[in-house]
């Protein structure tokens, strides 16, 4: 989530350096290589809606709605089973560092982990009933 007004860049390379933390290598899996390595050679900045458009964000929103955005994202994403999510981060953290083969593999475990939770029967049943679920977290 960002802010309208916000701005992004890697403007180390204008100091004779590059960018270090890690940025040379997260950057190019999350918006590609070619847009990461020009973001690094310039140095330059970009707006939150370019942010948006090559995926560095998810959400641009004014300025004064940012806390409460993220506040209510949060609030919603807390709402969803945590037992899900957990294995969803685990199959997507560890998958981005697999070959496709073997992350495919990870998410097929990790699939049939997640029938043996009690919020899958609960989220059936919700659906099944039309009503919202209650997850417990298990």
């Amino acid at each position: 989530m960002a802010s309208k007004k916000a701005q992004f860049g890697l403007p180390e390379i204008k100091l004779g350096i590059f960018p270090g933390g890690g940025g040379t290598q997260r950057l190019p899996r999350l918006i590609g290589e070619a847009r990461a390595k020009e973001l690094m050679y310039l140095g330059n900045f970009i707006s939150a809606d370019e942010a948006f458009q090559i995926g560095l964000v998810n959400r641009v929103v004014p300025p004064e709605e940012v806390l409460e955005s993220a506040k209510a994202l949060g609030r919603e994403i807390a709402a969803r089973p945590g037992v899900a999510l957990n294995l969803i981060k685990q199959c997507v953290d560890r998958g981005m560092q697999m070959t496709l083969e073997e992350g495919l593999r990870l998410e097929l475990d990790l699939f049939d982990r997640v029938f043996l939770t009690e919020d899958v029967k609960e989220g059936v049943s919700a659906f099944l009933e039309k009503r919202t679920p209650r997850f417990k977290h298990c």
